[in-house]
């Protein structure tokens, strides 16, 4: 982005270096990723018959059929956060393919009126910032639950504040499926409803999200409190002579 001159001069309290003018340009690139969109999938439960992976493996047929690549994580085995060092296999393997995915999408049981445990952990493992990179900023995200009563929103709501958390692109509709005993058959397969026909709305926004968002979520995410950050850091580097890594900002 070009920054503004003179225009911040009625802005006492901004910085005019790091105060950049929005372009249109950055938001239209001449090329977009030409590979599938490639879409992570976490799921909140480890029981035998879990309907939020039932859930999500009719949810990750749909992404596919609309032409993304899908990998699944399977949260066996993740340690709870702080019981195990970062370098343990399976908190690598989640970082490796949140890193990898250039969308999300989550689904959890409603548990005591909440997301679940296994749910939130596997979003405390994943980082806000390593170093200079921001492992989810500008990554789509479609949430989900199953619950064993009514309908209720809350575990999707939760699952929202955190992708604003995250700082990942939310997208507007959502899946709450009711009832979820009743909703899956012997198989495992989502039974014809009105909530299924939901699952499937949600998976064909989050591609569409993905596929507009794709090649831009730099220049979306292009935030002026942190070039201010890395603006003033760089500056007192310069003061004190040291060598500014801005890599590292």
């Amino acid at each position: 982005m070009d920054a503004i001159s003179g225009a911040a001069r009625d802005l006492p309290n901004v910085l005019d270096s790091a105060l950049a003018m929005p372009d249109q340009r950055l938001l239209r690139p001449s090329r977009r990723p030409s590979h599938p969109p490639r879409l992570l999938m976490l799921y909140g439960s480890l029981r035998q018959r879990s309907y939020s992976r039932f859930l999500t493996l009719e949810a990750a047929r749909l992404l596919e059929a609309f032409g993304a690549e899908v990998k699944i994580f399977n949260p066996s085995g993740l340690p709870l956060p702080d019981d195990a060092p970062e370098t343990h296999p399976k908190v690598q393997e989640l970082r490796e393919l949140s890193a990898w995915s250039e969308g999300q999408v989550w689904s959890s049981p409603e548990r005591h009126g909440s997301m679940t445990g296994i749910m939130k952990a596997q979003i405390d493992w994943i980082p806000l910032a390593l170093g200079s990179v921001r492992p989810t900023q500008g990554k789509t995200l479609a949430v989900m639950q199953v619950s064993g009563g009514s309908q209720s929103f809350n575990a999707v709501n939760q699952l929202r504040v955190l992708g604003r958390w995250m700082r990942m692109i939310t997208i507007p509709n959502q899946s709450s499926v009711a009832r979820a005993y009743e909703q899956f058959d012997d198989a495992g397969r989502m039974k014809a409803s009105a909530f299924y026909d939901r699952v499937v709305d949600v998976m064909e926004e989050l591609m569409k999200f993905t596929l507009l968002t794709r090649g831009i979520s730099d220049a979306l995410t292009d935030r002026y409190s942190e070039r201010k950050d890395v603006a003033e850091k760089k500056d007192l580097a310069e003061k004190e002579g040291n060598s500014v890594d801005l890599d590292a900002m």
